[in-house]
């Protein structure tokens, strides 16, 4: 599996994700400048936490224009595993690949610590090595982290059991129903506050991030096998 890790001026988490795909799944992983055009190649695409073009206007607001951009979009149109987090979630809002928007942390306050998040659905091509309802502990690290969206958006993330994870416990920033990471309505496409590439290996404080991306490369490995055999 090669994948993308695409970078925008202010990133700040995109190491931490490219060695999460390079030593924690031992695959090809390449950073992407925001200014490329394609991403022609590869299978699949990360865009990581930071606070690019520094938040100005709103998170993610500026970035959504980056000519990296449509690139993005083709390969989630295109079924290709697309994954957010924290900055990349509110870039992959602003860009219309999930709904809802993000607000600033109900206390105002920057917000630096590990939280327990609830895996509510685990038959995705991210969490299927989780199991369901299970309790796990991912570091957020953000100042505007509060999901909201309105009445009929919450209900059609319900309906279609597209709420992928949820605070446990306590809902550290307000977020609506606790809503932690959301998926499109094809499945391909994930965006969550939390920082799986932080917790990906065990000398981190927790190793629950790491079964995110080997579910996105189990499922990489099914479709090149299908895809081969058919």
């Amino acid at each position: 599996m090669k994948t993308a890790v695409i970078v925008f001026p202010g990133a700040n988490c995109d190491q931490d994700m490219y060695y999460a795909i390079k030593d924690g799944l031992g695959e090809d992983v390449e950073y992407v400048w925001h200014a490329e055009t394609s991403l022609d190649g590869f299978d699949a695409v990360m865009i990581p936490g930071g606070f690019s073009y520094g938040d100005y206007l709103r998170s993610g607001a500026i970035a959504r224009f980056a000519g990296i951009m449509p690139a993005v979009i083709k390969a989630a149109q295109e079924g290709k595993p697309v994954l957010g987090v924290c900055n990349g979630f509110q870039i992959l809002l602003e860009a219309g690949l999930l709904p809802g928007a993000m607000l600033k942390n109900s206390h105002l306050k920057f917000i630096c610590e590990t939280v327990r998040l609830k895996v509510e659905n685990n038959e995705t091509l991210f969490t299927s090595l989780y199991k369901k309802d299970e309790i796990i502990r991912i570091p957020i690290a953000h100042g505007e982290g509060n999901y909201y969206c309105d009445d009929a958006t919450l209900k059609t993330l319900k309906d279609n059991h597209r709420i992928v994870f949820t605070y446990h416990g306590e809902n550290p920033n307000g977020s609506r129903e606790a809503i932690a990471g959301i998926m499109n309505r094809a499945g391909n496409v994930l965006g969550m506050m939390p920082h799986p590439e932080r917790a990906a290996d065990a000398l981190l404080g927790s190793d629950d991030g790491l079964r995110l991306f080997q579910s996105i490369l189990n499922h990489w490995r099914e479709s090149a096998h299908a895809a081969y055999t058919s």
